[in-house]
C-alpha cells in the first residue's frame, strides 16, 4: 500500500461492507476517497451519467480478513449475544446490548435492613419542609440491571412494545451463580414482559443446563448447533409502558443495527 494512503480504520471497513451490501450508491465523503485510493473501491459510471461504487477483489479480500479477525476475537459469550441480538432484529424487533438500567425493588428482596434506609431519609429531609414529622423511608431500593440483550417490538404504540430480556449464559458455573440472585431476575421481570435465559454449550457440545434448572418465571432457549431452540416458553405479562429513565437509556445507547439497515443508512 502506498505511503500516501492512510491506515484504514473500523469506519472504513464498515463503509466497505455497506457498499458491498447495497447498490453501491456513493456518499461522496472522504471515507470513500480513501477507500478508492486504497484500491478497495472502484467507480462505475452508468450510461445515464450516474456513478456508483463497486467493491474490488482487493476489497472483498479485505472484508474477508476483517470478518475472520473479528470472529476470532469474540468470546463465546459475545458470539452468542450477537446471535441473539441478530435474531431479534431479524424478527423485526429493536435490540440493545450492554444497557445499565435502574429498577426499583422491595428492600427485603435486596437484602437491606430498615436502618439501611437512613441515608434515603436524610436525602428526603433535605428537600421536605421541616414540620416536625419524620419522613417515611422509601419502600424500595434500587437494583442495577444489565441485560445482555434488551429488545422491543418495532411499533409506534407504547402498549404494544412487549419488551423482552435475554440473559446469555455459556458457563454452567456462571449460570448457577446467577440463579442464586433472585433480585437480578426480579429486576429483569420488572423491565420486561418476558425474560429468557439463553444457554450455550459445554466443550462436548451439550447444553450447560436442563430447562427445569431455570426458574419457572423465565423461558429457556438452548443453542443446538447453529440454531436457537425454544426449550421452554417464557411466561408473558402485560407491560403498558416503559419508565421514562429506561427510554432515556435506550435513546443514549441506540439500538443494535442489522447489517441490512447499515446498508440502507448509507443510501
Amino acid at each position: 500500500m502506498s505511503a500516501t494512503v492512510p491506515t484504514l480504520t473500523r469506519q472504513h471497513h464498515q463503509r466497505l461492507r455497506q457498499i458491498y451490501r447495497s447498490a453501491g450508491w456513493p456518499c461522496h465523503d472522504m471515507l470513500e476517497v480513501e477507500l478508492l485510493a486504497a484500491g478497495l473501491l472502484e467507480r462505475r459510471p452508468s450510461p445515464d451519467g450516474f456513478e456508483s461504487l463497486r467493491v474490488t477483489d482487493a476489497g472483498v479480500q479485505r472484508l474477508t480478513e476483517v470478518y475472520a479477525r473479528n470472529k476470532a476475537s469474540r468470546t463465546p459469550h459475545e458470539a452468542l449475544v450477537e446471535r441473539v441480538a441478530t435474531a431479534m432484529a431479524q424478527a423485526g424487533r429493536l435490540s440493545w446490548r450492554g444497557l445499565m438500567l435502574r429498577v426499583p425493588l422491595p428492600r427485603g428482596l435486596l437484602g437491606e435492613q430498615p436502618d439501611e434506609a437512613a441515608g434515603d431519609r436524610l436525602q428526603v429531609q433535605a428537600f421536605e419542609p421541616d414540620d416536625g414529622t419524620p419522613p417515611a423511608a422509601p419502600a424500595h431500593g434500587w437494583c442495577m440491571a444489565c441485560p445482555d440483550v434488551f429488545s422491543v417490538r418495532h411499533t409506534t404504540v407504547e402498549a404494544y412494545l412487549e419488551p423482552v430480556v435475554h440473559e446469555i449464559k455459556v458457563s454452567r458455573a456462571d449460570l448457577l451463580g446467577d440463579l442464586k440472585k433472585p433480585a437480578k431476575r426480579a429486576a429483569y421481570l420488572g423491565l420486561a414482559s418476558a425474560c429468557w435465559y439463553v444457554l450455550g454449550q459445554d466443550a462436548k457440545g451439550r447444553p450447560i443446563a436442563a430447562p427445569e434448572e431455570v426458574p419457572a418465571e423465565c423461558g429457556v432457549l438452548q443453542l443446538e448447533g447453529e440454531h436457537l431452540v425454544v426449550a421452554r416458553e417464557a411466561p408473558r405479562r402485560a407491560l403498558e409502558r416503559l419508565p421514562f429513565h429506561v427510554w432515556m437509556a435506550l435513546a443514549r445507547s441506540g439500538p443494535t443495527i442489522r447489517l441490512d439497515d447499515e446498508a440502507q443508512g448509507a443510501l
